[in-house]
């Protein structure tokens, strides 16, 4: 399994599951991702679940407090060299800071930003914890689709934020795909996520990050989810003939998208 010990400033590095039953979900993410948890203390009352795969983090999970009254959710990090400097300079383009630079233990330094478009991210700034340490493998982080009211906004603050580039990519002959079309993330040259078109979003739903995770075969996988107690808000369907997604919400709520390559 590839594993990864370092990742590039701009790359999606870390994730969490915010939670109002921890143990709910590690059995349930266990049961459809592999993933094995280990937790490790949080504080005086608290405790952290670190998923693995192949002896590697994966994600994470914890127990949302009664007073943050926020519903479950999975939250990305991205990471950077200096998180302080990230953070100040995303409040210069535009964007709120949820949370102020702080360290945590010697893992890390963290802040939670809210963009311009109102969809909250973190950044990471490394330091004995790296983040993700396995991709490539099935019950990973391959893929986050950005759903935002502002697509020209977004995309200007993340180009000057991260370097981002964008492009909406060709079709079957070759052709540039027209301007409202989806448009694709690219970090240091390489396709990391992407902004569905406006006719693709749900409007129902406020700005957000959608994380998706690679599996075998989505079909099976997502009716797995549904016997574990999972509702399906999209049911598989096909991408370019060679790609199959789905679209759930584990038992407390939390959304997440299943992704499958087709042969």
């Amino acid at each position: 399994m590839p594993h990864v010990d370092k990742h590039a400033p701009g790359s999606f590095n870390w994730l969490e599951l915010g939670t109002t039953d921890q143990a709910a979900a590690k059995q349930f993410y266990s049961a459809l991702l592999g993933w094995q948890a280990q937790d490790v203390p949080m504080g005086p009352n608290g405790t952290y679940t670190i998923f693995l795969l192949d002896g590697r983090p994966a994600a994470a999970c914890f127990t949302i407090r009664p007073e943050e009254q926020v519903p479950p959710y999975w939250g990305l990090y991205i990471a950077t060299e200096n998180a302080d400097q990230t953070a100040a300079r995303a409040v210069e383009l535009g964007a709120t800071l949820v949370h102020a630079p702080f360290d945590v233990s010697t893992f890390g330094r963290m802040a939670v930003i809210k963009d311009p478009t109102g969809a909250i991210f973190s950044v990471w700034q490394a330091k004995t914890h790296p983040g993700i340490g396995i991709t490539g493998e099935n019950g990973t982080l391959c893929w986050a689709d950005f759903n935002t009211p502002d697509r020209d906004r977004a995309k200007r603050f993340y180009e000057q934020l991260f370097g981002w580039g964008f492009d909406l990519g060709t079709d079957q002959s070759g052709n540039a795909k027209p301007a409202g079309s989806y448009l694709h993330i690219k970090n240091a040259g390489v396709h990391i996520g992407g902004i569905p078109p406006e006719s693709f979003r749900d409007k129902n739903a406020p700005p957000h990050w959608l994380l998706y995770f690679q599996i075998a075969d989505c079909d099976a996988s997502t009716t797995k989810a549904q016997e574990l107690g999972a509702r399906v808000y999209m049911p598989p369907i096909s991408i370019n003939a060679n790609l199959r997604l789905s679209i759930l919400a584990d038992p407390q709520g939390a959304v997440f998208a299943l992704f499958a390559a087709q042969a």
